[in-house]
């Protein structure tokens, strides 16, 4: 764990005073060029075959929050051997001022879209997250005036956020703050583990599950993500049409992020259900892929996809019992 955040840590020290790419090579390459390979046909003749990603060049706006997020446990987990200090919260607190110059600025998302750019929520909720957490580490560190700072910046995102996703005639967040669309995305089901939302607040419920409400006229049933994206039994990441058309298949890891919003607002029996089955997908070693055939629960995608494997670790930790209840302490 140490290793993975020092390479983080890495990251941060060669980004310096520039932003930060979507993603880097293992050896800290800054271009990873992406290229078809046409002497390859592909699974079942599908190309085209690409190495490299052209990714690296785009604008995604949830970086900044995801590295103080990882960065963040060196200064709370008892167990690093070397934990971090004063140096590296000022280093961090560059990638804040990023987050907070960006929070309200079009990016390519999470999903990583060629074809457009738009406000996407869930980047704008990865820019409150790292001021957050940056108030968290000040706060640890006794440096009050930057607790006050960093507090006051997440004050200021949330608002945004709130005012410009939150759709009160579906009750749910949706999935872009420009007022554009209407369309829900996946990556929403984490505002509960982000704590962007407690458990018990209805907006955060009425954008997991089915919500009935009156309005001036008549009664409505409003269908959140738990509906809208779910066909069958699996999640699809968001049902517009995207550079390739309208997607056919769920995302794998989006399942497992219903799971644990399902256990986190209190439904643990339905949310195990479904684990259960998502365990049931797996291949004859246990492996996940990134997509999932709605109709067949065919695996398809990158394979093996550690993306899916996280999820799957994620959500057991959800699911298992506490050592208190467990009686083992």
């Amino acid at each position: 764990m140490e290793d993975y955040l020092r390479f983080i840590v890495n990251i941060v020290a060669g980004a310096k005073h520039g932003d930060l790419q979507p993603l880097y090579g293992l050896l800290m390459q800054t271009e990873l060029p992406e290229r078809i390979v046409t002497s390859l046909p592909g699974y079942r003749r599908m190309g085209p075959v690409r190495a490299g990603n052209e990714a690296y060049v785009q604008l995604q706006n949830d970086n900044y929050g995801s590295v103080i997020l990882a960065v963040c446990q060196m200064f709370f987990d008892e167990r690093i051997e070397n934990p971090a200090s004063d140096e590296l919260f000022h280093q961090l607190e560059h990638l804040g001022h990023l987050a907070f110059k960006y929070h309200n600025q079009p990016d390519a998302g999470l999903w990583e879209l060629r074809g457009s750019k738009r406000v996407h929520t869930f980047s704008s909720i990865m820019c409150w997250a790292g001021c957050d957490r940056l108030a968290k580490i000040a706060k640890k560190l006794n440096h009050l005036d930057r607790e006050k700072f960093w507090a006051d910046a997440a004050v200021e995102i949330k608002q945004f956020i709130m005012e410009r996703a939150w759709d009160p005639e579906q009750n749910s967040l949706i999935a872009v703050c420009s007022g554009e669309t209407k369309e829900l995305d996946a990556a929403l089901l984490l505002v509960g583990e982000l704590g962007f939302l407690a458990p018990d607040d209805p907006k955060f419920i009425g954008t997991v599950e089915v919500s009935v409400f009156v309005s001036s006229s008549c009664l409505n049933m409003s269908k959140r993500i738990g509906k809208i994206l779910k066909k069958g039994d699996f999640l699809y990441r968001y049902v517009e049409k995207d550079d390739f058309g309208l997607p056919e298949n769920a995302f794998t890891i989006c399942t497992f992020w219903y799971v644990n919003a399902l256990a986190y607002i209190g439904r643990k029996a339905e949310a195990r259900e479904l684990f259960e089955k998502l365990l049931s997908k797996r291949n004859h070693v246990g492996l996940f892929s990134e997509d999932l055939d709605v109709h067949t629960g065919e695996l398809w995608g990158n394979f093996p996809q550690t993306y899916s494997m996280v999820g799957l670790i994620n959500s057991a930790i959800w699911l298992s019992k506490s050592w208190t209840d467990a009686g083992l302490c």
